[in-house]
């Protein structure tokens, strides 16, 4: 694959990430109402994502850099930063059934094992998420070198997906009819309401997996020789 086919490939991975972010948080409100959450833990619960940003971004960069896997320096952090986004979206879309599993009454209003297991998946994808996106610009970087043409077009393509993933997390909370296309969604725990986000989770997930998958099979990267580590910090 040509450089430009492999710069499209890796941008196309924002739009998952940014969908299944994207989507949580426009689910966030009617989502925690649905389980009990108070209005006044939101503010809170999204504080974490900001906190990890200024943790996990940095950190992550910097073992990116002198990572000396054989699968490269940037798609080991990106499959397990995607992995972490999934485990994440799967959690707070069955929170009701998990919640359920651990004794939640059906009846309470408030539902804190519930609680619990929305608040960990949304703490796990803040994590994950960054994970994700600090090394793609790097890996785009990587890919462009000194062609400031290319740099620019990198960086087009990354705003530019990020803001389709944007749409596509929108646009999946607005179908309110998308549990029909996954009937096992609707449990004692979850009634349509909560199936029809349960379903929009799953199609977020679908499309991070696909988009993921298909670009780190597709493109590659030379493996950093531990000889190289120490200046490797130069390199992006």
């Amino acid at each position: 694959m040509e450089g430009g086919g492999k710069i499209i490939m890796v941008a196309l991975i924002v739009a998952g990430v940014q969908s299944c972010w994207t989507l949580q948080l426009s689910l966030l409100t009617p989502y925690s109402q649905l389980i009990g959450i108070p209005l006044t833990w939101a503010p809170f619960i999204l504080l974490f994502g900001s906190i990890s940003g200024m943790i996990v971004q940095p950190v992550v960069g910097y073992y990116s850099d002198r990572c000396t896997s054989r699968f490269g320096r940037r798609r080991p952090f990106i499959s397990a930063g995607a992995a972490l986004v999934a485990i994440a979206v799967f959690l707070i879309g069955f929170a009701e059934d998990l919640g359920h599993l651990f004794a939640d009454s059906l009846n309470r209003p408030s539902k804190p094992p519930t609680i619990a297991v929305f608040v960990v998946g949304f703490w796990i994808l803040g994590v994950g998420n960054d994970m994700v996106h600090g090394p793609c610009r790097a890996l785009l970087a990587d890919l462009s070198g000194d062609d400031q043409r290319r740099t620019r077009t990198a960086n087009y393509l990354y705003s530019f997906f990020m803001a389709v993933g944007n749409v596509l997390g929108v646009a999946a909370g607005s179908f309110t009819h998308l549990h029909k296309a996954f009937p096992f969604t609707k449990t004692d725990a979850c009634d349509i309401d909560c199936a029809s986000i349960k379903s929009c989770f799953f199609f977020s997930i679908a499309l991070l997996i696909t988009l993921t998958t298909t670009a780190l099979t597709t493109v590659s990267e030379t493996e950093l020789s531990r000889r190289q580590t120490g200046n490797s910090g130069d390199q992006v």
